[in-house]
Parts: C-alpha cells; structure tokens; sequence
C-alpha cells in the first residue's frame, strides 16, 4: 500500500479507508515515507556502500536524503555525517529546510538540534554532525557509519572534501555514503557513475511536478526544456562540452587549485543586472587576482539574483573588503553614474573604476577565452554556476544581446587584471 494506491481509488472506497483511520494512524502515516514516496526515492535494497541519486532540481532530493538518514538511524546507524556545500546549506537545507531533518521528523521521534555544536541527537543516541565542503580538513579525524552528501556536483573543494570523508567512513559492518545532487560533467561524478559499487539512481524534475508550483513550472521548466541547461538541470543529464562554446570544461579542470597562491594584485568585477527584482538578470560579481607567478586566478563567485541595488552593491563591496581588492570595476552601460553613486554611497573611499563596453560580449570574452586555451587561468575550487555559464557562451545564443551576468564579470576582471601584467609586483596573501 502506497500513495499510489490510494489514488488509485475511487472517491467513496478512498473516502471510507480514510474514515476508518484513528488519529494516531493519521499521524504515523503522515510521517510514513514508504507510503507518499515514489519507488526511486526510498533507499534501494541489496548490498551497496554507495547511493548517488542524480536528479534534477525540484526532484524531492534534499527530501529523500534527509529520509534515507532518518531510515538508517532506524535501522541501528548512530554516527551520521551531513556535508553540504556550506555550513549555511547544511543548516538550512540539510536540517531546517522544508524537506529537512527536522520538518520530516515524526513528534515522536524529533532530534535535538544544537546549532553551535553543528549537531542532532535523536532519543536512542544517534548523532548526525554537520560539515561544510568548504573546509575539507574538519572531516580529519571523525568518524562515521553513514553520510549524506548533499549537492556534491556544487562542491567548492570536492575531491579534498569527498576524499576526507571516504576516510571517516569506518564504523560498523557496513557503512553506508548517499549522494543527492543535481549532475554536472565534473570529474568525480564521472567516476561514480562508472562504478560497479555506486548504486546510481536518475530523476527528472517531471516526475515531481504535482509537489511543484506552477509559477515555477512555467518559469523554470517551461524556459529550459529542451535546451542544454534544462537538459542538465532538469534532465539530469551529465552532457559533454558543447563544441560551439568559447570555453572548454576541460580546460577549467586541469588548472584548477585548492591553495590560493601569492597575489600582485586583486580586483572585484561587476556586472550590474539592468532591472531589479525576482525576473531580473543576476548580478555578476567576480572576484579575480594576479598572481606572482604571472599566473591569473578565478577566486570567488558572489554573484546574486533578486536584490535592489544597494543590496548587490552592498555585496560587491563586501568582497571589496574580504579579499582586500585593489578595485572594484564595474560595466555602467545599463546604469551610467548611477552605479558609481551608490557604490560610493555605501563606502566613499572605496577604489572605483567604470567600465563602458564598446564590443560585443564575445568579441570581448575572446581573448579571456584564449587564455584558458594556453593555460594560464586557474580557479581556485569550483565556482558551478559561473562555470556552468562558461562552458554554454556560443557566439550564437550569447552574441545578440544575451545577458551571461557571471560571465561578464568574469572578462571585466580578467581583462582589468591582463592590463596590468607588466606592474611592479606587491605580494599579498588570502
């Protein structure tokens, strides 16, 4: 019997099983995953060590994982592992979210979370403890019987991240590692599909469109089926390099680095969204340095969508301040003085130079794209969505008018930092 099932009923026979149901077996089949979930989301049987479920976005992933932990710590798993992107992920999707931990949790059977341990305990001891991917070295040392991998494709440091956890994976007879991620063509995840011992499990956005709101169906599914990044994001497909694309995946793996190295200069980039609001272009924001060794490094995405002006200025400058930049840059094509105005509102001191594009985007990304080719541009961990950007810029889609926000940041900093390859070094440290 499953929610199927009950749909599957006519009204008056679905009516009368509902009818007969006590209150407390209202509430336990409220919380019964095995009934509301589809096959595919419920924890496959056999003898495996790996899950990876690769869906697409909206699929019910964080939902099924945050299941999937709940059913091992059922089953007698006491230390569990939940690494996210970044500790703000881990709390508020892994734990606090809608599909989280703690929303699917039964009255009965709620953890205790304590936010400043990073941490759930549930009443038979159990203890899941939370863990950002962006610092690889908190796994050194713990220890775990099961894990949960959320979004692993978006991982900042992924193999550094993936590896210490592999090596904490040590308890009881038969660990157990689930992976929930929307895919993208990154070298890891090619490995795990191709493993005889991961157990590879695929879902398409579609199959959860009855959960999903129509705004976002219209938006988001009806905007991108069909084309590439639909095929990826709601497709789950992991697609090979569009061969039309100014940059090649490849050569953003092979040069890139988990230990920023010595810096002459930085500077953060701009790309101010031309309207304001929830359907609005995100704003680019880049963060890009020079370093000592001549070599140009990628360092940051802080990139936005949906924020006022003083909102996504505020978080430039914020950057401004992190990295210790030499300059903000910013293209003032759409908003002219004004975005120099409320940069310097915010922060009067602040290094500002404007920039005004007098070429097409791709005739401008060309000598960028170039230095890829040869080798000289690194990232310092992974920057996915910006990536993804990169690797999809086709002089066809992207040459009359289309707005790659994270991409134009990119070419500004870049190009700001190539004009000034010939300056007197003044090292710095991140």
């Amino acid at each position: 019997m499953n929610a199927s099932w009950l749909a599957s009923l006519d009204e008056t026979e679905r009516r009368g099983f509902l009818a007969k149901l006590t209150d407390a077996e209202w509430a336990h089949l409220h919380y019964d995953w095995r009934f509301w979930a589809r096959p595919e989301q419920l924890l496959p049987p056999g003898d495996w060590r790996t899950c990876l479920w690769l869906a697409g976005r909206g699929w019910g992933k964080t939902r099924t994982g945050a299941e999937a932990i709940r059913a091992l710590k059922e089953a007698g798993y006491h230390r569990l592992g939940l690494v996210a992107p970044t500790a703000a992920d881990a709390r508020h999707v892994m734990v606090e979210g809608e599909s989280g931990l703690l929303a699917i949790a039964p009255p009965w059977d709620r953890p205790r979370y304590e936010p400043s341990l990073h941490r759930l305990t549930w009443s038979n001891g159990a203890r899941a403890t939370l863990y950002s991917a962006e610092d690889p070295d908190a796994l050194r040392g713990p220890q775990f019987d099961a894990a949960w991998c959320d979004e692993l494709a978006a991982w900042r440091r992924m193999r550094e991240t993936f590896d210490m956890l592999q090596f904490g994976l040590r308890l009881g007879e038969a660990p157990r590692l689930l992976i929930s991620t929307t895919p993208r063509p990154v070298p890891l995840i090619r490995e795990l599909v191709a493993r005889a011992d991961v157990k590879v499990i695929r879902g398409h956005t579609d199959e959860n469109a009855v959960n999903l709101a129509p705004p976002f169906l219209e938006a988001v599914i009806g905007r991108y089926r069909g084309t590439r990044l639909g095929r990826q994001e709601l497709d789950a497909e992991i697609l090979d390099d569009n061969p039309d694309a100014l940059w090649r995946r490849h050569d953003i793996e092979r040069h890139r680095v988990s230990v920023p190295p010595q810096l002459v200069r930085i500077v953060v980039a701009v790309d101010p969204p031309a309207t304001s609001g929830e359907q609005a272009d995100a704003c680019g924001i880049v963060v890009a340095g020079l370093g000592a060794d001549r070599r140009f490094y990628v360092l940051a995405d802080r990139s936005c969508r949906g924020l006022t002006p003083h909102q996504w200025a505020s978080q430039a400058i914020a950057a401004y301040h992190t990295f210790g930049a030499d300059r903000l840059i910013a293209e003032v094509n759409q908003g002219g003085d004004m975005v120099e105005t409320i940069v310097r509102h915010i922060d009067p001191d602040i290094a500002f130079r404007a920039v005004r594009a007098t070429r097409g985007k791709v005739l401008r990304a060309e000598p960028v794209s170039a230095l890829y080719e040869q080798g000289r541009v690194s990232h310092l961990g992974i920057h996915a969505e910006l990536e993804d950007q990169m690797v999809e810029f086709t002089p066809q889609r992207n040459g009359a008018g289309a707005s790659p926000d994270r991409v134009d940041a990119l070419v500004h900093g870049l190009c700001e930092l190539m004009h000034g390859v010939g300056a007197e070094p003044r090292i710095r440290r991140l």
